[in-house]
C-alpha cells in the first residue's frame, strides 16, 4: 500500500489528468471502428485549426499549398496536407512550438539516436494521454506500475545526474542498469527475481536473457510483463527471452513527438493507440498526425519506419483497433554498391527469408565503411553450410554489385544506446 500510495501522490503532484485519460482509455478500448475514427476526426480539426490559427509554420504552409482547415471535411482529406519530414520539423522547431494555453508545459527531447536530437514541450493533456496510453497497455498485463520492476534505459551518465536518477528509480520502486559491463549485467539479472515487470531497449532485454540462460542469476517467476521499446524486436531474440523470463517480449511503438503509437496486447496484436493518433501509411512508410499535440502540433510527420498495417484484424482480445503488423525498418538508409545503391529494408528480407525458408534465425549488424563492400557480423555460431546460406540470400539482392564479408560468434552490444541493424560511415 506504501508503493501504491506513493505513486498515486507522485501522478497527483505531476500531473492529474492522467487519471481521467487513463479511465477514458479504458472505456474507449471497447469502442467500434466508427466510433474511433468519428473521435479521431473530431479532434484532427480542432487540432488543424489550432494549427493555422497559432503556428506561423503550419499557416503559412497551409496558405501556400491552399489548404484551410475548414475544408478537411474527412479522414481521407487529410491526405491533401503535405507530409512533415524530420528535417523540416527539426528547421522549425520556433514556428511549431506553441504555449500551452496555461498549462503547464513539459521538457521532453528525442534520443537523437538517427540523427539531430529534437527538443520540444508537451502540454500536460499531451503529457497525460501519453502516459495514460502506457497505462492503459499495462493494464492488459495486470501490471501495477508501483510495483517492483526493472528498467533498461540510459547509461554511461555522470555521477551527478546518475545519483539523482537512482532517486527517482527508489521512488517509483525501479531499478536499472546503468551500463554494458558484464558484472553489471549480471547483478541486474540476479535482482529480477524480485520484479513484476521489466521494460526497456529490446536488445538489453535479450542480454540479460542470455546471461540468465547461462546460469547467472536466478530465473524470474513473478514477471507479468516483459516490454521491448525504441529498438526492432528481432525474432532471434524470443527464444532466449521466453527461455530464461518465461515470457516472450511484447512491443510499445512509438516516439517521444508522435506519442504512443501501438501497444501490443496478450493475444499477440499490435493495437494502434487511434484515441490519440492518425496513422497513415504511403509506400510502406509510416506517416503520424498526433490528434493531442497541442503545444507542439505534430501533422502527417513521417516518423521514418517501413511499417506493414492491417486495418481489417480480427484480435481475439476483442479490441477492434488497427493494428501494426511489423516495423520492418528505417526509410532513407542506403547501402552503396559499386554501381547501385539499396535500400538498407533489403537486410530485413534478407534475414526474413533466412528465417522461413530455411528456419535460420540469425541476430545481426550490417556495417558499411567503403562503397561496394558490407560487413556482415552475426551472434550466431555459423556452419559453412548456413554461411553460404547467407551469402547466396545476399546475392540475390545484391550480386557483384557488393563484395558481403561474413563474420560470426560476434559480440553485438553496441556502445550507443540503440542498436542499430545497419550502420554507415558513407
Amino acid at each position: 500500500m506504501l508503493r501504491k500510495g506513493i505513486y498515486l501522490l507522485g501522478v497527483f503532484l505531476r500531473n492529474r489528468k492522467i487519471f481521467a485519460n487513463h479511465s477514458f482509455l479504458m472505456k474507449s478500448k471497447r469502442w467500434t471502428i466508427d466510433e474511433l475514427e468519428s473521435h479521431q476526426l473530431t479532434h484532427l480539426k480542432v487540432l488543424l485549426l489550432r494549427a493555422y490559427e497559432k503556428s506561423a509554420f503550419y499557416r503559412e504552409k497551409f496558405d501556400r499549398h491552399g489548404i484551410h482547415p475548414s475544408s478537411i471535411r474527412t479522414l481521407q482529406d487529410l491526405a491533401r496536407v503535405p507530409p512533415l519530414s524530420k528535417d523540416e520539423l527539426l528547421a522549425n522547431v520556433d514556428g511549431i512550438q506553441l504555449d500551452g494555453d496555461g498549462e503547464k508545459l513539459f521538457f521532453s527531447e528525442t534520443s537523437g539516436s538517427s540523427g539531430t536530437p529534437l527538443v520540444f514541450y508537451r502540454n500536460a493533456d499531451w503529457d497525460a494521454w501519453h502516459r495514460a496510453a502506457v497505462l492503459r497497455g499495462y493494464d492488459w498485463y495486470c501490471v501495477r506500475p508501483w510495483e517492483r520492476n526493472g528498467y533498461l534505459w540510459g547509461y554511461n551518465i555522470s555521477l551527478k545526474r546518475r545519483l539523482k536518477v537512482r532517486l527517482l528509480d527508489a521512488l517509483q520502486n525501479r531499478f536499472r542498469l546503468f551500463s554494458y559491463k558484464d558484472d553489471e549485467i549480471n547483478r541486474f539479472a540476479g535482482r529480477l527475481k524480485s520484479a513484476t515487470y521489466l521494460e526497456g531497449y529490446s536488445s538489453m532485454i535479450y542480454e540479460v536473457a542470455k546471461r540468465i540462460n547461462r546460469g547467472v542469476g536466478v530465473r524470474p517467476s513473478n514477471l507479468k510483463m516483459v516490454k521491448g521499446t525504441s529498438e526492432k524486436i528481432f525474432p532471434q531474440y524470443q527464444d532466449e527471452v521466453q527461455k530464461a523470463l518465461g515470457r516472450r517480449m511484447i512491443s510499445e511503438y512509438g516516439a517521444a513527438e508522435a506519442g504512443i503509437i501501438a501497444f501490443e496486447c496478450p493475444s499477440g496484436s499490435m493495437h494502434m493507440t487511434m484515441e490519440t493518433v492518425i496513422v497513415e501509411v504511403e509506400n510502406n512508410e509510416v506517416i503520424v498526425t498526433n490528434l493531442v499535440s497541442k503545444s507542439f502540433p505534430i501533422i502527417r510527420y513521417k516518423l521514418g519506419d517501413y511499417v506493414e498495417v492491417d486495418t481489417n484484424a480480427q484480435c481475439a482480445c476483442g479490441m477492434a483497433h488497427h493494428v501494426i503488423r511489423e516495423v520492418t525498418g528505417r526509410v532513407g538508409r542506403v547501402i552503396r554498391g559499386v554501381e547501385n545503391d539499396y535500400p538498407s529494408l533489403t537486410l530485413y528480407y534478407v534475414f526474413k527469408n533466412l528465417a522461413i525458408e530455411h528456419n535460420l534465425i540469425l541476430n545481426y549488424r550490417a556495417t558499411q565503411r567503403k562503397q561496394g563492400h558490407l560487413t556482415m557480423d552475426i551472434e550466431n555460431r555459423l556452419t559453412p553450410d548456413e554461411k553460404a546460406l547467407l551469402l547466396k540470400e545476399c546475392d540475390k539482392y545484391y550480386g557483384r554489385d557488393l563484395e558481403v564479408d561474413v563474420y560470426d560468434e560476434v559480440d553485438l552490444r553496441s556502445s550507443k544506446k540503440k542498436k542499430l541493424d545497419f550502420v554507415s560511415d558513407l
